[in-house]
């Protein structure tokens, strides 16, 4: 049975937009484009020895915050507008400005680098990126100290994030949502299912499989497969071993496509039925074109990640942006959140927020997966910038000549 309401008024009314953003997803999905990531990989120089410093903030003048995102990533309504956004302007009297501006990792640190490595203001006061792009800003020194008691809510934090190796004690960054990378297909064509990555390369599948433009979910998963734990000490070998699978289900025609977000496009047109894939997309295209798609954790393992809340160097808003993280890990906010975009909230407390909400999406195991499920997924480990270089490369060679 669902929880009554809670009694907050300015809660209860966010929870209702929430249930309403819920039940018009599908009409939103279907008329949201999203932009394939670019296959570019961005240069890796550490841009010298000397980091920038702060900007100045000025939040207690300007009640401005800038945040850059991911597309379909925080709720919205029919008339385009965020819901939980403006009840964070209605309760810090803050004025927000949300761009889906981050198609790829790589390719929008592309086009902020320059300013970054001079201190500048790229546009934005907070931006989510993945783990190991975090990692990257965090060496470089692109990112401002989070002031953790300026933000209370972050005793929510799931206790497993707390403390990350790109970040220890999480002094630059908090994460935002999180996901799995594993296995899907459509189980109309494959009613008998898959379970392994392995079973991707079936010979009935030639040319009908997809993989991720990703390379650490795309080549995570491989390794995983051979047998190499990501999280764990591997070097050369295991990767090149990895490599060699792709590189030979390319060539061969087994694999169709190797793309970002667009890879949905693909299983909703049949021009792939299975594919590596992000967890929460699955949950979205059944809820948008019907219960067609399975999502597995791979037998042998799957990737887990996070995208991060960070605030940039040349911000002049830290404050602001502050105030906005700390409102997100209100868990009645991370259940509207979470209501909408399906992925895994780091807030302790959403899946209890979320019953008001939907109780049956408080038993969905990619949004609130049990320790069980979460055994068998790993993150991959956090690579040198030799390594990053290196990997990367080999990775690229691959997309562009696929």
């Amino acid at each position: 049975m669902a929880k009554p309401l809670p009694e907050d008024p300015f809660i209860r009314d966010l929870v209702v937009r929430a249930q309403r953003a819920q039940l018009s997803r599908r009409s939103v999905l279907k008329g949201a484009g999203v932009s394939a990531a670019a296959l570019s990989l961005a240069a890796c120089s550490t841009g010298g020895s000397a980091k920038p410093k702060a900007a100045k903030d000025i939040s207690d003048t300007d009640k401005t915050v800038r945040w850059d995102n991911w597309a379909l990533y925080l709720d919205v309504d029919d008339d385009g507008n965020y819901p939980s956004l403006q009840g964070f302007e209605k309760q810090t009297g803050i004025k927000a400005t949300y761009t889906e501006a981050v198609d790829d990792n790589d390719t929008y640190y592309g086009k902020v680098k320059d300013q970054l490595k001079l201190g500048q203001d790229i546009g934005c006061d907070t931006v989510c990126l993945t783990d190991w792009m975090v990692a990257r800003w965090i060496r470089f020194g692109y990112t401002q100290e989070l002031d953790h008691s300026a933000m209370p809510n972050l005793k929510n934090l799931t206790p497993a994030l707390q403390d990350v190796d790109f970040d220890p004690g999480r002094k630059m960054s908090v994460p935002w949502q999180g996901g799995f990378a594993g296995i899907a297909w459509n189980k109309d064509q494959i009613p008998g299912g898959l379970t392994s990555v392995s079973d991707l390369w079936d010979p009935s599948l030639k040319g009908r499989v997809g993989v991720l433009s990703e390379m650490r979910d795309t080549m995570g998963c491989i390794m995983q497969d051979l047998g190499t734990q990501i999280d764990k000490k591997w070097g050369d070998a295991e990767f090149t071993a990895a490599i060699d699978v792709l590189q030979k289900q390319v060539t061969d025609g087994q694999i169709r496509n190797i793309k970002g977000n667009s890879y949905k496009e693909d299983l909703v047109n049949g021009d792939t039925l299975a594919a590596i894939v992000w967890s929460g997309d699955i949950t979205q295209l059944n809820a948008e074109n019907g219960e067609h798609w399975e999502f597995a954790v791979p037998s042998k393992g799957g990737t887990l990640w996070n995208d991060n809340f960070l605030i940039p160097i040349g911000s002049e808003h830290k404050k602001n942006a502050e105030a906005l993280i700390n409102y997100y890990y209100d868990p009645e906010v991370a259940a509207m959140v979470a209501a909408w975009v399906n992925y895994i909230p780091p807030v302790v407390g959403t899946k209890e927020a979320m019953m008001a909400i939907d109780p049956d999406l408080a038993n969905n195991q990619l949004i609130f997966p049990s320790d069980a499920t979460l055994e068998n997924t790993h993150v991959f480990r956090t690579l040198t910038a030799a390594e990053e270089q290196k990997y990367g490369t080999q990775f690229q060679a691959i997309l562009l000549g696929a």
